[in-house]
């Protein structure tokens, strides 16, 4: 059925959740994972009064930011490796996460996306507007929402 899982995490409480679901669903159909973290680009200063500066450069934050997507990853693929299932991991710069996942799903050539969704609904749903429900709307893969 499926051969390759995108297995999108930001190393929060759900995804880890998702991420050992994943693990399980690809042990019982014989995929592989690629777990996926979106890093944050530097955020652009904006200046004016009472404006605070945050002392960081942009090459500290990329050196930070890389060093959570591999604790992240590292945490993801160990599930994996403890199961027996063969993964590896990918991480991109990119303030749009969707786009993000949707690319790493096109270029690694992934059948599925199996991610986390929060199940907001009513006005929080759609104020929030979830990156899964972006995914959803704009990946040609298909995606399976873990909740």
């Amino acid at each position: 059925m499926f051969k390759h899982i995108l297995v999108p995490t930001d190393g929060s409480a759900l995804s880890d959740s998702t991420v050992a679901r994943a693990v399980s669903f690809a042990k019982e159909s014989g995929a592989r994972i690629t777990f996926f973290y979106s890093q944050p680009d530097f955020p652009m200063p904006i200046y004016g009064e009472g404006a605070l500066i945050d002392p960081t450069t942009p090459e500290q934050f990329a050196k930070s930011a890389a060093a959570e997507a591999e604790a992240i990853l590292s945490k993801a693929r160990g599930a994996a490796e403890a199961d027996g299932v063969a993964c590896d991991s990918d991480t991109a710069v990119n303030e749009v996460p969707y786009e993000a996942i949707i690319d790493a799903a096109d270029r690694h050539g992934c059948d599925l996306i199996f991610m986390a969704s929060h199940g907001r609904r009513g006005i929080a749903g759609l104020l929030l507007g979830s990156e899964t429900q972006k995914v959803l709307t704009h990946s040609k893969t298909p995606v399976l929402v873990y909740r």
